[in-house]
């Protein structure tokens, strides 16, 4: 069947994660067609989490995939920014000229959001790339006083490796609380203890009005001593070179895909950060910004290309139970589902103490969950999630009923 696919040239458009996987994933799946993976970067193709734990801290040169390229019969081509698309010629512009294509993966992920009134300041940092890392690993060496905007997941995580080690760290959040727009009130504010416990300045509700070299301006008129600021205030995807194709994006500028990873555009598909997708198990578009949505999708979207490519009816739906973990202040920290619907939250366990877990229903239905150093917790969670398993919300109060056990009867 997929000898169909001898003659088309699938061509992916982002070396990440979400990138190199589809190439794989076609590979294992029977495509027999070239394949082509256009990064933007020089770098052999890598994985990004550990840059801001083991590459930062200089513990690993770098995290590049184990993947034969040469191997599989894929085409890399490195360091070719992609600038336009033309879905009526079908092919994308490089900066090496035009790449022509009979099936298109976007892939291109998210890319930081910067910090307005900072470019060209000398001791600014964005952590995305190897080249960030590269740069932040002898500012970390050094022992610097070092200033992170944002008290979000990414800023945690870099706060939590500067402080191993050894810098002097302070950690401003225009919001009330870390995690403002991740989580809700309670259980973001159950977190800031964590900033002290770990020797950083954590300063909420404190905007940022300036940086200059050496110093960070806040919005009361204080001023803070930095060799080196990071900034960490969010991503979004990276779609700008879409925009005037024919591609549909979405309000918060992600590929408005469907719920088999296709775009607006036939033979043109999107995965990982920069596409959104329809959820029925939430009844709503999720844009996920996460590693496992980038290594779980591709398999989806190749089997897909496939099957448009040859015909064959048989289609797969994309609709995971989203997954993500955070390290941070000697901290294991998962979540998993969505809860921005819920209407029952349920605490397991105290939040002043080492472990505990954060169940959200929906009409009695665990819809999301949230687990700091109790693991077992999410891996029965997910799958009861998966499931649309009822719960009895009294028996999930309780840490010592195994959250499988507390299932309605």
């Amino acid at each position: 069947m997929t000898e169909r696919t001898r003659d088309q040239r699938a061509v992916i458009v982002g070396a990440g994660m979400a990138g190199v996987q589809t190439a794989v994933a076609l590979r294992e799946q029977g495509w027999t067609g070239d394949i082509t993976l256009i990064g933007a970067e020089p770098h052999q193709p890598y994985d990004r989490p550990p840059l801001s734990k083991a590459v930062l801290l200089g513990k690993a040169e770098d995290s590049a995939f184990d993947v034969d390229f040469a191997g599989l019969g894929i085409e890399l081509r490195l360091g070719e920014d992609v600038l336009s698309l033309d879905a009526v010629r079908q092919a994308v512009t490089t900066e090496a000229g035009d790449v022509p294509y009979d099936t298109l993966v976007v892939a291109t992920g998210a890319e930081p959001v910067p910090l307005p009134g900072t470019e060209g300041v000398p001791g600014v940092h964005l952590l995305r790339t190897l080249d960030d890392a590269d740069r932040l690993k002898p500012v970390l060496a050094a022992r610097h006083e070092i200033v992170v905007v944002g008290a979000g997941w990414i800023g945690a995580e870099f706060a939590t490796a500067a402080r191993e080690a050894g810098c002097a760290v302070t950690v401003v959040e225009a919001a009330d609380r870390p995690l403002a727009e991740a989580l809700p009130a309670e259980v973001g504010s159950a977190m800031t203890a964590w900033y002290a416990d770990a020797g950083v300045r954590l300063l909420t509700g404190s905007a940022v009005t300036r940086v200059s070299a050496g110093s960070v301006e806040l919005a009361d008129g204080s001023r803070i001593t930095a060799d080196a600021v990071v900034v960490g205030i969010g991503a979004r995807p990276a779609t700008g070179w879409l925009r005037g194709s024919a591609v549909e994006l979405a309000r918060d500028g992600s590929v408005r895909a469907d719920d088999r990873l296709r775009t607006s555009v036939a033979g043109v598909y999107a995965v990982g950060d920069c596409a959104s997708f329809p959820s029925a198990r939430y009844g709503r578009r999720l844009l996920v910004h996460h590693w496992d949505n980038a290594l779980q999708g591709p398999a989806t979207v190749a089997a897909n290309m496939i099957a448009d490519s040859t015909a064959d009816p048989a289609r797969v739906v994309y609709d995971p139970v989203p997954y993500f973990w955070s390290e941070q202040f000697g901290r294991f920290v998962q979540y998993a589902g969505y809860h921005g619907d819920a209407d029952t939250m349920v605490w397991r366990g105290d939040p002043a103490g080492a472990s505990w877990s954060v169940c959200w229903l929906r009409s009695g239905v665990l819809v999301g969950l949230l687990a700091v150093g109790r693991p077992r917790d999410l891996a029965q969670g997910k799958r009861l999630i998966a499931a649309g398993a009822a719960l009895s919300a009294e028996l999930a109060g309780d840490p010592a009923v195994p959250l499988k056990s507390a299932v309605a009867r």
